[in-house]
């Protein structure tokens, strides 16, 4: 990034801003030209790049980070030489040979401290989470990765560049050159976002929409039409097995069985109920939130001591360490709920399927409601919600804050809430004074309590927490509870706060490095040991026995579950 690049006379590059125009060979353009404050600008943010996020990064993601950040310091490099010249009213002038050299000696030995430093804080990384794979070659192809991205990214904006100008000077045949400037500009920018937004974006997703839907109508090995009334797609069912799709029929056909249950409660358990609707079960989300809670009701789930209702992942997904842990404690006196909304897997609905997780959370649970509320009151189960991921974030907008989840609930349990959760947001903005945003508390936690570790402890500690319990799970290194667009410009109190269990202390906010650090870490949050990142599985074990509160259960048989649950089921 930081090698010059000659002109056809073998001089150095011209400096200053893009504007200015580059080098010229035969009156033709060179496309990957660089300027002085640019590669100073991209040689800072590239070394930037190399300090610690929130999971251990490979070599490939590094090399995409790092040539990210570069592009967006050249940028900023640019931009601040313009500013600077027009301060000072004067042109921009070639820079000496020697500053060259200079930045070609800096860029030496700043990229080898970087990736060095890069490499210790990685290894600490991961020996903090217990990460044992490490590939030694693409950790060496860091740096060419790096400047493909960079060459990329530095590419596609020069060409955007030549589209504005040539749309000003097209335009500048009929109007005034100020006016054709400030039309093309904004020609091109909605050129730009149309083109991302509508051909990219909605092409890719419309790709991977069909993809996943081929996959849906397939079953994963192992898992058997069920041959029990008690689940939908069994005998008796409304919902046909061949429509619950390929994560419903996992939720159905998989869990812990009555004996095993058994062996765990020392009596002889209830089989739980497991009910479930997917895309092609129905034609939208009330009504397959509708024909779930009529299969439910034939399955006999409202006589059950225990209801959870479950907002599903983006693609249908229900967690099976959450499900799985709630009939272990409940001995199987227990019946679950939930439906599909969309093919997608859960990190692409995070980006475009947010409003059916908001429809179809709020269609589900009303619908149970609207049973369970006309119930004699003495007869009625108690009623539970839960949700991962995007499944919290469905779950959530049921209801319109505390008071609402403590009066419509016997409990809740959100694991890794997405940093855009409305009432997630609201409870951590508003915590007490001096909690922590990594461990907040919230009215002293009389409703509403969060804990990176539910087996260390549910703070606070000592006040009361009577009556209905709303917990939230979520680790200090999960990206999807702390991402934010606000982490471009905005240090979030999290990090200027002492590090949660599995954060490295070195960690620091970095304006736009920082956000593109955790936007990378987004695809790869489930990747890392079970305790870390966006993995829960033993914490729903200590998470559910804070909720439920289940009588005469010694510690050993909460380890004996986690255990269990650890080992995925």
């Amino acid at each position: 990034m930081a090698s010059k690049v000659l002109d056809s006379s073998g001089g150095p590059p011209a400096a200053g801003v893009d504007d200015a125009g580059p080098p010229e060979s035969g009156g033709h353009r060179k496309l990957l030209y660089v300027t002085l404050p640019g590669c100073w600008g991209a040689l800072v943010f590239a070394c930037l790049s190399f300090t610690p996020s929130l999971l251990p990064r490979g070599g490939l993601l590094q090399g995409v980070v790092c040539g990210i950040t570069a592009a967006i310091g050249y940028g900023l490099g640019v931009l601040a030489a313009f500013v600077w010249r027009a301060f000072a009213d004067r042109a921009p002038r070639p820079p000496r040979r020697d500053s060259w050299r200079v930045l070609l000696v800096a860029a030496v030995v700043l990229l080898a401290a970087a990736f060095g430093l890069g490499q210790y804080w990685q290894y600490q990384i991961r020996a903090l989470m217990g990460v044992t794979e490490y590939s030694i070659p693409l950790v060496v192809l860091a740096p060419v990765i790096a400047a493909a991205v960079f060459c990329l990214i530095l590419a596609i904006g020069r060409g955007i560049r030549w589209l504005y100008r040539w749309s000003a000077r097209l335009l500048d045949r009929w109007i005034g050159r100020r006016a054709a400037s400030v039309v093309g500009w904004f020609l091109i920018a909605g050129l730009v976002y149309a083109v991302v937004s509508g051909v990219l974006l909605g092409g890719l997703v419309g790709v991977a929409n069909g993809a996943f839907s081929l996959r849906d109508t397939k079953t994963p090995e192992g898992v058997q039409q069920p041959v029990t009334g008690l689940r939908s797609g069994g005998p008796g069912s409304v919902v046909p097995w061949d429509s619950l799709g390929w994560q419903g029929r996992s939720f159905i056909g998989e869990g812990p069985s009555t004996d095993q249950i058994s062996q765990f409660v020392d009596h002889q358990a209830l089989e739980p109920i497991r009910t479930y609707a997917g895309l092609a079960s129905s034609e939208d989300s009330e009504s397959r939130a509708a024909l779930a809670v009529e299969d439910l009701t034939r399955a006999g789930g409202f006589q059950r001591a225990n209801l959870l209702v479950v907002t599903t992942t983006g693609s249908g997904w229900v967690d099976p360490a959450l499900v799985d842990t709630f009939e272990y404690l409940t001995g199987g006196d227990a019946a679950t709920v939930a439906i599909q909304y969309s093919y997608l897997p859960s990190w692409i609905s995070y980006l475009v399927d947010q409003s059916k997780a908001r429809e179809a959370g709020r269609d589900l649970f009303d619908a149970v409601y609207d049973v369970w509320s006309k119930l004699p009151q003495d007869n009625r189960p108690r009623l539970f919600v839960a949700g991962e991921s995007l499944g919290s974030f469905g779950g959530e907008t049921a209801f319109s804050g505390e008071y609402d989840l403590r009066n419509r609930t016997a409990g809740t349990l959100f694991a890794g809430p997405p940093n855009f959760n409305t009432l997630f947001r609201e409870f951590s903005d508003q915590r007490d004074a001096g909690s922590p945003e990594v461990e907040p508390v919230y009215k002293d936690g009389r409703t509403v309590r969060f804990s990176n570790d539910p087996q260390e402890g549910i703070p606070p500690e000592g006040p009361p927490w009577d009556g209905s319990r709303v917990l939230y799970l979520m680790h200090p290194s999960d990206p999807i509870v702390w991402w934010s667009p606000n982490l471009i410009l905005s240090e979030p109190d999290w990090i200027g706060q002492p590090p949660g269990r599995d954060v490295l202390e070195e960690m620091v906010w970095i304006p736009f490095v920082t956000f593109w650090q955790i936007t990378a870490d987004l695809p790869f949050s489930t990747g890392v040991p079970a305790g870390h990142g966006h993995k829960y599985m033993g914490e729903y074990v200590d998470g559910w026995n804070a909720v439920l509160q289940p009588v005469d259960l010694t510690a050993d048989k909460l380890a004996t579950l986690r255990t269990v649950i650890d080992a995925g089921g």
